[in-house]
């Protein structure tokens, strides 16, 4: 029988990046900042005398100089790449023709957008190296879920131990992937390490809210509560530099109304912001 199928790139926020600087971000991750290895090189010259030794300092100098610009350079056609390759993942799905002069780009099926999309990302795997190509394989396993699973699951399994927010992501695509296979033990494993983890590449929040729906799942109900209850009551006691309440994130919405559904008492501890909107009784009365 089908297995119902749900996409595992939430968005890693690569639309906006790829949209605006052209740098990625994570769907998961939409605060979260990107983190680059910087590239170094040093270079020693062969200094006989003095002159020599100062001719030698005006190369490396110069040297130096066209290594970082070229790096700069690479990088950016590496950002390019990448960025083109998400639009083509994130592209529309419709059966609708394309609108009149327009040049986005629209697949009829998911599988057509994955086939489309792979190559793109494995050409920036193959013309770039270091964490742009780490990230394109965490794209192109993550595609694969949709031209063959078992493929797919493997290679996410793969990006697991590379570290780093590629190696954050594929865990998460994981848990989700194993939670869908129906085996809840091994997606709360995975979550439980997620949670402990001092990575912030995917926020605590929505890790947890996970880990509460495979305690549901499980049937430990009390377990996703009390989970559900330390998620908003955290967050409702944040305030900004006002002194005013913040506004929820969409992680914490959901584990509040998860709350509601399964405990409404339980959510009635938690006192609701009081509103910026003026009692309108209070301001027609003399």
């Amino acid at each position: 029988m089908a297995r119902k199928k749900r996409s595992i790139v939430t968005t890693v926020a690569p639309t906006a990046e790829a949209k605006s600087t052209a740098r990625y971000q994570d769907s998961f991750q939409q605060n979260v900042g990107k983190k680059f290895e910087e590239v170094g090189k040093t270079l020693e010259g062969n200094k006989k005398n003095l002159i020599y030794g100062l001719i030698a300092l005006v190369v490396l100098a110069a040297v130096i100089g066209i290594f970082f610009l070229w790096n700069s350079r690479t990088n950016a056609a590496a950002q390019a790449a990448l960025a083109k390759a998400i639009e083509t993942a994130e592209a529309p799905i419709s059966i609708n023709p394309v609108p009149a002069g327009s040049t986005s780009k629209q697949f009829r099926t998911a599988k057509e957008r994955s086939q489309a999309a792979i190559p793109e990302f494995q050409a920036v795997v193959e013309q770039f190296g270091g964490p742009v190509a780490e990230k394109a394989k965490y794209f192109i396993a993550v595609n694969q879920l949709n031209l063959d699973r078992a493929v797919g699951t493997g290679e996410l399994e793969g990006l697991v131990n590379s570290g780093g927010e590629v190696g954050m992501l594929a865990k998460f695509a994981l848990a989700q992937i194993r939670a869908e296979d129906g085996k809840p033990d091994e997606a709360a494993a995975l979550y439980k390490e997620l949670a402990a983890s001092s990575d912030p590449t995917i926020p605590k929040d929505t890790i947890n809210l996970e880990l509460a729906k495979i305690y549901e799942k499980q049937g430990k109900k009390q377990e996703a509560v009390d989970l559900l209850f330390g998620i908003v009551k955290t967050a409702s006691e944040k305030k900004d530099m006002d002194g005013k309440a913040i506004t929820l994130s969409p992680a914490v919405q959901a584990a509040k109304d998860k709350l509601k559904a399964l405990d409404p008492e339980k959510a009635k501890e938690i006192p609701e912001p009081a509103s910026d909107i003026p009692d309108l009784n209070q301001l027609s009365a003399p």
